[in-house]
């Protein structure tokens, strides 16, 4: 296990965790129509920064947040960046910038495992940690739109044209949205929120479709939740796009697990749908919301990857 020692996020809802926690707590979304925010693009409702943003220059921001006293410069600290599209589909270009930023002379990882990006990048740093490979983890999740993803997903017929209903009979599909998030990680005891467990499982159903008997989803869940009482479970953080088949899967998948009764909560309403920082940004208000207690995250996404994680708190 490994054990959170820093956290921030940078979305339209506010600068650092505490401001963003608030605006969720308000029922204040960042969702809102946007007509003429790229060229040729329909109208489209997702939460966007005010100005656009600069991807490097905001990873910088909210890790500049997030470390507190932790030597970001230590050859011990590993770097990890949790992103879809990157800068523009550069990927590993800002991940190298950032860690250079900080004077870390490690190669950056960058997962970008489509939704799950941002779970999957939690359980790389569990593991190279727990494998004692290096000693702290900066993990993480920025993703910002462009015409590309706009008219992408338009393409699918994915987007709704209004905020969106996740889980219910009404939906219409999802929200994008812009985020950027921090975790650090330590493998030194300390008190407050650990990660315990994760797993990635891809049920190999379909490029864009989900598996109908959420056996991908069903298997992550299983895993990390192996030995635990679902009534000692206080949250379960759904993925809830809001898409048809998405929500249909995950309550599938949920139901086979016997997790139907556990509490659950669906953020896709407030932030839209932050690709890359959707993972770590939902692990965080997750941790807030609750303050203590066993706290479950669970993600989908193209391809059939799932991804699911166990924080703990006392």
């Amino acid at each position: 296990m490994i054990y959170c020692i820093g956290h921030s996020i940078i979305s339209p809802l506010g600068e650092g965790s505490q401001a963003n926690v608030e605006a969720v707590k308000a029922g204040r979304s960042g969702l809102k129509i946007h007509t003429d925010r790229f060229e040729s693009v329909e109208p489209f409702c997702a939460s966007l920064f005010d100005t656009p943003q600069e991807f490097v220059p905001l990873c910088i921001r909210s890790v500049e947040m997030a470390k507190g006293e932790t030597d970001l410069a230590d050859p011990s600290t590993i770097f990890i960046l949790s992103t879809t599209k990157g800068d523009q589909l550069d990927l590993f270009t800002p991940a190298q910038s950032i860690a250079r930023h900080f004077g870390n002379p490690n190669p950056p990882i960058v997962v970008s495992n489509a939704c799950t990006s941002g779970v999957c990048a939690q359980i790389t740093a569990l593991r190279l940690l727990d494998a004692g490979l290096y000693k702290s983890a900066v993990v993480i999740g920025c993703d910002i739109q462009t015409k590309f993803i706009i008219s992408g997903f338009q393409a699918f017929k994915a987007l709704s044209p209004e905020p969106c209903l996740p889980f219910s009979p009404d939906r219409k599909g999802l929200n994008l949205g812009e985020a950027t998030a921090t975790i650090i990680y330590t493998s030194e005891v300390r008190k407050g929120w650990r990660l315990e467990a994760g797993s990635i499982h891809n049920d190999a159903n379909h490029i864009s479709a989900p598996s109908r008997t959420g056996e991908g989803a069903y298997r992550c869940l299983t895993d990390v939740t192996e030995g635990i009482d679902p009534a000692e479970i206080d949250l379960l953080g759904v993925h809830g796009t809001a898409t048809l088949y998405n929500d249909d899967m995950e309550r599938t998948a949920i139901e086979r697990a016997g997790l139907q009764n556990v509490p659950m909560s669906v953020l896709k309403p407030f932030f839209g749908h932050t690709m890359g920082a959707a993972g770590v940004v939902e692990t965080i208000i997750g941790m807030e919301l609750i303050q203590r207690g066993i706290f479950i995250k669970m993600l989908s996404g193209f391809g059939g990857v799932n991804a699911a994680i166990r924080l703990r708190c006392e």
